[in-house]
């Protein structure tokens, strides 16, 4: 029997969401990429799912901010400590916000801390945010409200240099995230270097707008590419809600980018996701700050230096049969990490 690869069933989805964004305003009033009355999702239910390794510098506050979303969702947040060795664990079983917090046994990527959290979560919404993005007051009620089960919402962040107040506390910019400061955004290729991702070399200067040239990503579906970017690459698990059975049914995140190193574990999600019929949206509203560590150099560094084989993996996948009816794996796999682990609930 002959199986279609992830690579080919990419360019049979389309990515047309207008008729998503233009129902949800009829049937509210509420623009889609209007930040979201506290009110206007009662009833919806999320499960808030933040892998963190070594994070203790961010995560006070990227939880305080949590506590003071404004909506009327049904929330549970769920903290998985992929075996930090700083105090990332004790913060999150302390904080008044997190309702589950797991401590792996062993370090194994935040992919494998991601299927953790997803195994428990309850929701049929799962929303990932990084242990070190500040959201504003908004951004639950927003994607409480738009959250479908065969859409994935995508936030934006504004990378913030690490800079520390008097009393020990990240320094956050005056006035909020700009979306602008997102690649997917604003993005300024260097010219006259091959691009690893796509293998093309511009060799005129470009001052690319990837959103808006795309119409919300629209035109990025059936495969197609704006230079260097392509429908998966849009999905950026820093910020990014997905439906949980449809992750449960693609198998959740692949482990083995974890053991390789950094990245593209979220863009193969993303390509698994989409081939499975989900569309991707953007909500330009949700933009939160990216707080970098103390050393983001170094940590950049060596995580560019493991991106050449994280990426020979998510070409071999995409030669692969895309992936379903992968529940019971997922499951499995999940438990497995589980099993040894520490688990708080509150």
């Amino acid at each position: 029997m002959t199986h279609t690869s992830l690579a080919d069933a990419l360019k049979t989805q389309a990515n047309a969401h207008r008729y998503v964004t233009a129902g949800f305003t009829e049937r509210t009033g509420l623009g889609w990429h209007q930040p979201t009355p506290a009110g206007a999702n009662a009833g919806g239910a999320l499960s808030v799912v933040i892998p963190a390794r070594n994070t203790a510098y961010a995560l006070p506050t990227v939880l305080d901010a949590l506590g003071a979303q404004q909506h009327a969702a049904d929330v549970e947040v769920i903290l998985v400590d992929d075996a930090s060795a700083d105090t990332t664990f004790e913060i999150a079983r302390r904080h008044p916000v997190v309702t589950t917090a797991v401590r792996l046994a062993q370090q194994r990527g935040s992919g494998t801390a991601r299927n953790a959290g997803a195994r428990l979560a309850q929701a049929p919404t799962i929303l990932f945010v990084d242990a070190d993005m500040v959201l504003p007051s908004h951004v639950l009620a927003d994607v409480a409200a738009r959250a479908e089960a065969d859409t994935v919402l995508t936030g934006f962040r504004h990378n913030v240099t690490h800079q520390v107040s008097p009393c020990g506390e990240p320094v956050l910019p005056k006035g909020p995230p700009l979306l602008s400061a997102d690649h997917r955004v604003t993005w300024t290729p260097p010219t006259g270097k091959v691009l690893p991702y796509s293998g093309i070399t511009l060799t005129d200067e470009l001052n690319g707008r990837p959103l808006d040239a795309t119409d919300d990503f629209q035109t990025l579906g059936y495969g197609r590419s704006y230079y260097d970017w392509d429908l998966p690459r849009m999905v950026v698990t820093a910020l990014l809600a997905v439906p949980r059975e449809q992750l449960v049914t693609v198998g959740g995140f692949d482990e083995e980018f974890g053991a390789l190193g950094w990245g593209m574990e979220d863009t193969h999600l993303g390509a698994t996701l989409i081939a499975s019929g989900c569309l991707v949206v953007p909500l330009r509203q949700a933009v939160g700050f990216h707080l970098d560590p103390p050393d983001a150099a170094s940590q950049w560094q060596t995580k560019l230096a493991t991106w050449p084989a994280t990426l020979a993996r998510y070409r071999h996948l995409l030669s692969l049969p895309a992936p379903t009816a992968r529940s019971n794996a997922f499951a499995a796999a999940a438990d497995k990490h589980l099993i040894d682990a520490e688990v708080y609930t509150r």
